[in-house]
């Protein structure tokens, strides 16, 4: 059964922007071409905030894609540029993306927040609020047929 990893990060300043897209498009690419990477969207809201949704043969393939290459060399840096993070996992029938709605009902229900060093108050409190659609949403394919 495909295994799920939903992410929400909120970067806390400008000043870090920039260094944060280089680094997510580089981990994007990075997952395309993971082994047991079956699909994934990407999504940007107001505020930056960045959701990720993507699918996976099994946790094993998505511990070893985060672990290393750009994903693993950014996430230390995570801690100092975000003041928001969560994460979500859960197994499914099929490797089918749900929608954004229906992504955050399981971040709400199952998920947590993450680690960061200069958290807000909605952090503390675990408020996420609901996906608002940006300027930037996009799919992450495979480079290989799953």
């Amino acid at each position: 059964m495909p295994f799920v990893s939903l992410t929400r990060l909120r970067i806390r300043s400008f000043f870090y922007l920039p260094a944060f897209l280089w680094h997510a498009q580089k981990s994007a690419r990075q997952a395309e071409k993971t082994p047991g990477f079956l699909g994934g969207k990407l999504m940007r809201e107001p505020g930056n905030a960045f959701w990720t949704m993507t699918a996976w043969d099994d946790d094993a393939a998505m511990n070893a894609f985060r672990v290393h290459g750009p994903h693993g060399h950014i996430m230390p840096r995570l801690l100092d540029w975000c003041d928001e993070a969560s994460v979500a996992h859960w197994t499914q029938e099929t490797a089918e993306l749900p929608s954004w709605q229906e992504a955050h009902q399981r971040m709400m229900t199952i998920g947590r927040s993450s680690k960061v060093k200069n958290p807000s108050a909605a952090h503390l409190a675990h408020q996420i609020p609901p996906p608002r659609p940006g300027r930037f949403q996009g799919p992450l394919k495979p480079t290989r047929m799953p």
